[in-house]
């Protein structure tokens, strides 16, 4: 009944700027940890950003000081804006959430369906 929507991905040249968003909807109690993952070909996910409730954040190494994740709690929504982008960063992105869905039951991780992130030399 849960599910994440993303918006935003695209082509851009490198260098160029890319704002990632991902909306949660559906049977929602609460919401913790939400946070942006990706994947390459070939390679395996890793993390890119996470946020907590609270507004703690954690970055990889090599999207720090070009990436910013943030989030409208009142709207369920998490961002990504991505500056200063490289071809190395051409991955599926991923946004994930943690969800509670009702107060009898426990938090999980929820996925969005990924959207394609495509930098040019």
């Amino acid at each position: 009944q849960v599910q994440l929507v993303e918006s935003g991905g695209g082509l851009v040249q490198a260098g160029g700027s890319l704002r990632l968003s991902c909306a949660a909807s559906g049977s929602i109690f609460s919401i913790n940890a939400m946070a942006w993952y990706r994947q390459a070909p070939g390679k395996q996910r890793e993390l890119v950003a996470h946020m907590t409730t609270g507004g703690s954040t954690t970055y990889e190494d090599s999207v720090k000081g070009r990436f910013t994740i943030s989030r409208d709690n009142a709207k369920n929504t998490v961002n990504l804006q991505m500056n200063s982008l490289k071809p190395e960063d051409t991955a599926v992105y991923y946004c994930a959430a943690e969800i509670q869905t009702s107060r009898y039951s426990s938090q999980k991780a929820y996925w969005g369906q990924g959207t394609q992130v495509t930098v040019s030399a």
